[in-house]
């Protein structure tokens, strides 16, 4: 593992892949339930349950992945080649997505998402345990997550700008238009992406396995979940992911229905929001700095619930008030994603000192599954609509009770939600200078111990191994 600064050009390339798949994932939360439900005429509960349903078979493949993840010994990296394996496969899975016509049923819908979080998932977990391994300094994760995230933000941005052009070169473009428009841009975008990180961002083959080492198995991944501090993240990031996610997945509703902006208009507030998220990543990072990284998500999180409760205030149709208001809820965006990851890649030092062994991929499949879990949930809004009587194709049709739960659940819901994850990081205990103490130990001992000799494992028994520490 490099301990150096790395280079803006390499993070750059690192953070490519995050514009596709970012483009990628938030159409697939805020735009792909509204066209289903509204264009394609697909129920709105039905498309919540497939998504909460698919995401749930989804979460079982992370510590499975996750595994194998730890046990790949290529040669030229184990990031790189699942970077490159995951990229047809999410290709195929978008297009289909995107390009959907009326006449599609439920099961459609089902199947196609199932293969796109399969690839998506492989992207995600390599790609984030790969940054984990690019430097071991405490602030220097902070910056390879910090360009990450911003890769990412830039990736929303750039789906988003989409509609406000082709709006512009072809006006009066239509939801469908737009949908089949970001399609194209993802799956053109998604191969030469990975190929750039692949070619420019280093990717060393991991060490062979020591003497006695054991391969990573699924009793390590709950091993891993049983850990204070593990689970002190794990929670921080459901809430952190799951506040947004509900906001997400019910924004151009609640735009559109309850403060009568247009889809155009709505999508523009939305670029608003995470053009506000890149300045957001970088004020973080150097808040990190000064605060450390836990104080400054509890206070991202305080700003973020503080704007989602006045946010019901905004009066309807006037684009350019709310803008300060999206611009306000933008900035702490970025904070739980960069910094959570952040913390965790310092966690995964304590664990190798801990235990003995390397197990970052588990580690990140943890946590992917947490993001996945917040998906789910963030899902089941579009069925408690629904079951209040929330039409998502005629408005007219929608009960008062459920234009109430829509307030409800965009505002007042993420609020509390982004409350708790403050609460939960509150006295976090692994600092920047017991991180330093840390990898001074592990210095010692990596130092100390010989890596082994092809002979020498030949020559010992199995019976003999020392069993792993726990």
């Amino acid at each position: 593992m490099a301990d150096g600064r790395r280079s803006a050009l390499t993070l750059a390339a690192f953070a490519g892949p995050c514009l596709p798949l970012a483009a990628f994932g938030l159409p697939l939360v805020i735009t792909i339930p509204h066209y289903y439900s509204e264009t394609l005429g697909v129920d709105v509960a039905a498309v919540g349950f497939a998504f909460l349903l698919v995401r749930a078979i989804d979460i079982v493949f992370d510590p499975i992945f996750g595994t194998v993840l730890d046990r790949t010994r290529w040669s030229f990296g184990r990031f790189r080649g699942w970077m490159a394996i995951s990229g047809p496969i999410l290709m195929l899975a978008i297009w289909m997505l995107f390009m959907a016509r009326p006449g599609i049923g439920i099961g459609y819908l089902w199947t196609w998402l199932l293969v796109a979080y399969l690839g998506y998932s492989i992207a995600v977990l390599a790609h984030t345990s790969w940054a984990a391994k690019l430097s071991s300094q405490y602030h220097e994760r902070s910056r390879i997550y910090a360009f990450w995230q911003t890769g990412n933000v830039v990736g929303m941005i750039m789906i988003l700008a989409l509609p406000v052009l082709l709006n512009a070169v072809r006006p009066g473009s239509t939801e469908p238009d737009i949908l089949h428009g970001q399609g194209w841009f993802i799956v053109l975008l998604l191969p030469v992406m990975i190929a750039l990180a692949i070619w420019r961002v280093p990717d060393d083959a991991p060490p062979p396995m020591k003497t006695g080492e054991r391969s990573a198995s699924l009793s390590d991944y709950f091993r891993l979940l049983a850990r204070p501090t593990v689970v002190r993240i794990l929670i921080a990031d459901l809430l952190t992911g799951l506040a947004p996610g509900i906001a997400g997945t019910l924004f151009f509703f609640f735009f559109i229905r309850v403060k009568q902006f247009t889809f155009v208009e709505s999508s523009g507030l939305l670029l608003i929001y995470f053009l506000a998220a890149v300045f957001g990543a970088f004020i973080w990072t150097r808040l990190a700095k000064t605060f450390g990284k836990a104080k400054s998500l509890i206070a991202a999180c305080v700003t973020y619930a503080i704007v989602q409760f006045v946010v019901v205030l905004l009066p309807a149709g006037n684009f350019w008030l709310a803008a300060p208001f999206l611009i306000a809820a933008g900035i702490p965006y970025s904070a739980g994603a960069l910094l959570l990851r952040s913390m965790l890649a310092d966690y995964s030092d304590e664990e190798r000192l801990a235990s003995g062994y390397d197990r970052t991929g588990l580690l990140y499949a943890i946590l992917t599954g947490t993001v996945k879990i917040g998906s789910a949930l963030a899902a089941t809004s579009l069925i408690v609509l629904g079951m209040l009587g929330f039409d998502g194709k005629v408005a007219a049709n929608s009960t008062q009770l459920s234009m109430d739960a829509l307030q409800a659940l965009y505002a007042f819901a993420p609020g509390v939600i982004g409350l708790l994850a403050a609460a939960v990081m509150i006295g976090y205990p692994l600092t920047e200078e017991k991180h330093a103490e840390i990898l001074r130990q592990l210095g010692e001992r990596d130092a100390a111990t010989p890596p082994p000799q092809p002979e020498d494992l030949a020559a010992v028994s199995p019976d003999v191994l020392p069993k792993p520490a726990e």
